[in-house]
């Protein structure tokens, strides 16, 4: 599902053979070579390096996947089993691992259910059925409670509106509606933000959130930080925030992952390997608009060694 705006591209001269001797060559013997790691898996795109799992496994009788966990460590390792990793899988083990453990990583459920499309969201829970034989919803359902947990569960269900017709009537009836479940009582209707806001289609809500301007006199997003808190006001905001504009919201999550001391690599590594066939280039234009830096700096001053190479070359260089 590669898009055009990815920095990673893959190769016209592909050989997936000779990929799968030279990756075997890199790990063979004492020491590994992790530039050679680098540079064949950061220029394959997605759809090859499954061709080169395939060839390394007939050819060499080994399964790669096993031996890069094997001479690869910490988050040098992530990026690189990340790449390798078919994009709805990928998806799938990253909220099985937000939900699974002693800890929930609420970041990582919102990020991923409020930003994929109904068809992605499906093949989500296809994916996840299959892999842990339980039902995506279901694991929310036990991880999660109260109105964050209906937010999640509406999410991902993956049936919000997609049609691109928008019924003027019913902006003005939601937007009146928004704003009298909020600034205009005492008390928030937390239900009627979530029915519209996980249900309606991006064009409509689009007009709703302008619609809702005119009669709040503030932006939506101001609305639901002074009615709501915690994880339901990040989920609610995340989704205003994806309707608007993706790849700044993913812009945004890329800058709080590094910002200020220690760096919340799960987020970063997952940005970065999930995007960087699909929209890489707008979230880099979009990091550098909202920060006045480049996100290649940022992650060069956050990083180091072998995982801050794999990552400035998935970010596609200085901008």
């Amino acid at each position: 599902m590669a898009g055009n705006r990815g920095t990673v591209k893959g190769t016209f001269n592909f050989n997936p053979e000779a990929d799968a001797q030279n990756l075997r060559k890199a790990m063979k013997g004492l020491g590994t070579d992790e530039d050679a790691i680098i540079d064949i898996l950061v220029n394959r795109s997605l759809s090859q390096r499954q061709e080169i799992k395939i060839a390394y496994k007939s050819s060499i009788g080994r399964d790669l996947i096993d031996d890069l966990k094997s001479e690869l460590s910490k988050n040098f390792e992530k990026v690189i089993i990340g790449l390798m990793t078919p994009i709805t899988l990928y998806d799938v083990e990253e909220l099985k691992r937000a939900i699974k453990g002693a800890g929930t990583d609420e970041g990582c459920l919102i990020e991923i259910l409020a930003s994929r499309t109904n068809e992605e969201i499906q093949r989500i829970n296809d994916t996840y059925h299959r892999q842990y034989g339980t039902t995506l919803e279901k694991d929310i359902v036990s991880d999660t409670s109260s109105k964050f947990r209906r937010v999640l569960v509406s999410l991902s269900t993956g049936n919000r509106d997609e049609s691109k017709h928008v019924d003027q009537g019913l902006v003005q009836e939601d937007a009146q509606c928004l704003y009298e479940a909020g600034e205009k009582k005492w008390g928030t209707s937390e239900g009627q933000f979530i029915t519209i806001l996980c249900s309606r289609s991006r064009s409509h809500l689009l007009r709703v959130f302008d619609e809702y301007k005119n009669i709040a006199n503030k932006d939506i997003t101001e609305s639901i930080k002074s009615e709501m808190s915690g994880d339901l006001e990040d989920a609610l905001l995340a989704i205003v925030k994806c309707m608007r504009n993706r790849p700044a919201y993913f812009a945004e999550r890329l800058y709080k992952s590094m910002k200020g001391l220690g760096t919340d690599d799960d987020t970063l590594i997952r940005l970065m390997v999930s995007r960087c066939e699909i929209d890489m280039i707008d979230i880099k234009a979009e990091f550098k608009r909202m920060y006045g830096k480049s996100l290649y700096s940022f992650i060069k001053g956050d990083t180091s060694g072998d995982y801050r190479k794999v990552l400035l070359l998935l970010c596609g260089g200085e901008d």
